[in-house]
């Protein structure tokens, strides 16, 4: 059921794909083929906790805030679906940004959709659902890699490789878990898709 939940939405959201899409924005600090490391402004993050494997977390986790995003909120606004990943009756609507996050924590996933800029933490409306969390994640350094290919745990494992080796080479240090973000609806061909992987680090 959860597969053909995220497919009907993400058919919704690829129709607007021709539609400007808003992406979290940072700075390249410096560049490497895949490789990058960016500085990033504050940001606001709508996220939940949940149970499960690598591959269902998305899946599982995207229902909830997909409803908060479309109006089970304390204002009832909705967030226009423009991204092809969205991971969103009211007369108001809030743009929806990509990319969708996932990260792990304690042996469960957080995963989360970006909220629009623009607004502050106060102006959000606030979810129903008590297990959706807003909060404000702080300007930071990462350490990314891109790359294309299917949703797998094996392909994040060996890109998550490959990038722990290359901030090592540069003498860089992580400074927190993680994070897989994705751009793409899945009907995207695999080698078209833009996938990352984001390792906070230590200020260069």
């Amino acid at each position: 059921m959860s597969n053909l939940i995220l497919a009907t939405l993400f058919l919704v959201l690829g129709s607007a794909s021709s539609m400007a899409v808003e992406e979290a924005t940072y700075t390249s600090i410096f560049s490497d083929e895949n490789f990058e490391t960016r500085y990033y402004d504050p940001q606001i993050l709508a996220e939940i906790e949940v149970d499960g494997d690598f591959e269902g977390a998305g899946s599982k986790a995207f229902s909830q805030l997909f409803a908060y995003i479309s109006g089970e909120n304390t204002s009832q606004k909705k967030i226009k679906m423009t991204a092809p990943v969205a991971q969103t009756n009211g007369s108001e609507m809030l743009n929806r940004t990509t990319p969708v996050s996932q990260q792990q924590k304690n042996g469960k996933w957080l995963v989360s959709f970006m909220m629009p800029s623009g607004l502050s933490l106060e102006e959000l409306p606030q979810p129903k659902n008590p297990t959706i969390n807003l909060r404000q994640l702080p300007a930071r350094h990462v350490a990314s890699i891109r790359y294309s290919g299917f949703w797998t745990e094996k392909d994040y494992l060996y890109h998550l490789n490959l990038l722990n080796k290359w901030i090592s080479s540069q003498v860089l240090h992580a400074s927190g878990a993680p994070i897989w973000a994705r751009y793409n609806a899945p009907y995207m061909p695999w080698f078209m898709r833009r996938n990352e992987i984001l390792v906070p680090i230590k200020k260069p």
